[in-house]
């Protein structure tokens, strides 16, 4: 049985340690969704069409990875594209215990659909959208962050404001 996953996340930006895990799970799944969630919430600096984009530009390459949007649940949104794998990545020990609560709740939810958690390499476990906008913002260097097509969209956002 094919195993098809979700690999959730607001990507606000997207960073290379989300394309390394991206990557990373387009080799663990016969194919990999990556899911972006429509926040209004989180205040983000991108639109989710922008960030679809972003993620379709640097995924081009990866033959069994698609990008779409969702709205609510992630366990409702993994079951209507057949899933059964969450893919999940933790930098730190304060992201595990966020992620196994949702690991327990989802698993509560969606007793069907596994999470499996991995890893960034180590040159970008310190890396989080928030901040690389935070940095950014105060004229800080984020390249080698950020995926090129990324950093040039933060450029022109921040000439822009």
């Amino acid at each position: 049985m094919p195993v098809k996953a979700i690999y959730p996340g607001t990507f606000d930006p997207p960073t290379n340690g989300h394309v390394d895990l991206i990557q990373r799970g387009s080799k663990l799944f016969d194919h990999l969704v990556v899911a972006v969630l429509n926040n209004p919430g989180k205040d983000p600096l991108f639109t989710v069409s922008e960030r679809v984009e972003m993620l379709e530009e640097a995924t081009r390459t990866l033959g069994n990875v698609s990008v779409a949007r969702f709205n609510g649940l992630m366990v409702d949104f993994a079951r209507q594209q057949e899933a059964n794998a969450v893919l999940r990545g933790i930098r730190a020990i304060s992201d595990y215990e966020y992620e196994f609560q949702m690991a327990l709740m989802n698993r509560r939810l969606a007793p069907d659909i596994e999470t499996v958690f991995l890893q960034p390499a180590g040159r970008y476990s310190f890396v989080s959208s928030r901040m690389v906008k935070e940095v950014f913002s105060f004229g800080g260097d984020v390249t080698g962050l950020v995926p090129p097509n990324v950093l040039k969209r933060l450029r022109n956002r921040m000439t822009k404001t």
